[in-house]
């Protein structure tokens, strides 16, 4: 008798989400769905019917999490949870010196703490099921995209994460697979404009950071359909055991491209590639002028001592 298997997959109201929960429930798997908003995912209960297990959740709410965990302990079969996909994610695209504290702190706590709070309150149904553990990782973790420190710093600390996970739990029959993520064709991109203090709240600035914004939308991103089959068929796949899978446009590229290129050649290519060199002009530009003024104004105090 073929066992009856379970996911719960966060940030499912859309997206690679949304794509994951629908191509589980096609291959007939039980999804609870999980995400802020519920009503993307009644649709699906209304095509799929119990199989779809809507859930109201903000991983970045550790109170929500723990009350999911009791609900599942009640729910599932045997306790056993056969998929974690954790793929709640809080975009930032801004340059580094303009993250506030809010923007930085969402951040982590959506992209970092939310799956490590999930992961170890749900180990136990992870474990007694022998199963799976996801992560939507991002290129921006291996690659310095211009205006992504904070979520490059997420995505490279939950890279670490997922790793080292693989490495505790595989004696215990649990596989954990970080999917690195390149292009794909979603709505998270940042679009925030610059704050009117920003170093870089200049028409070359501007145009780069909108530059930065479009990347994927630029770049002939995959379909989230596509990616979700692609991702799916890596967690059925059992008789392999990676950590990092690369998924989506231009992901396998990069990865070559960081492995093999020196850096100040990567970084010579990214300046390029996100339209910096205007901005590396206006900025050298003013920064000469403001040595220039406070030479002026240390010889003008000199004359007057």
């Amino acid at each position: 008798m073929v066992e009856t298997k379970y996911a719960l997959v966060t940030g499912a109201s859309s997206g690679i989400g949304l794509e994951v929960t629908k191509e589980l429930l096609r291959r007939g798997w039980y999804v609870y769905a999980c995400a802020r908003r519920t009503n993307p995912m009644e649709e699906l209960r209304a095509e799929f019917g119990e199989r779809c297990i809507p859930r109201k959740l903000d991983v970045s709410n550790h109170n929500d999490i723990i009350q999911l965990k009791l609900k599942l302990e009640q729910e599932l079969p045997d306790q056993k949870l056969h998929l974690l996909y954790n793929n709640a994610g809080q975009s930032c695209t801004l340059p580094a010196l303009d993250a506030t504290d809010e923007a930085i702190e969402n951040a982590f706590r959506v992209n970092v703490f939310g799956p490590i709070n999930s992961c170890r309150e749900l180990s136990p149904l992870i474990i007694n099921a022998k199963g799976t553990i996801v992560f939507t990782g991002s290129l921006a973790g291996i690659c310095p995209f211009p205006f992504g420190a904070i979520y490059s710093s997420t995505k490279a600390a939950i890279h670490q994460y997922a790793r080292v996970l693989h490495v505790e739990l595989s004696p215990l029959g649990v596989r954990v697979i970080n999917v690195i993520t390149g292009g794909v064709a979603t709505d998270i991109a940042d679009k925030r404009p610059l704050p009117e203090s920003s170093i870089y709240n200049f028409p070359e600035g501007v145009k780069a950071l909108h530059s930065r914004q479009k990347m994927s939308e630029k770049n002939q991103p995959m379909s989230p359909a596509d990616y979700a089959r692609e991702t799916v068929n890596d967690i059925e796949n059992v008789s392999v055991d990676p950590v990092d899978v690369y998924r989506g446009t231009m992901a396998t590229v990069v990865r070559w491209l960081m492995l093999l290129v020196p850096y100040s050649l990567l970084e010579w290519g990214l300046r390029k590639k996100f339209k910096l060199d205007p901005v590396y002009a206006v900025l050298g530009k003013r920064q000469l002028q403001s040595q220039r003024q406070r030479q002026q104004q240390l010889e003008n105090a000199i004359k007057h001592d």
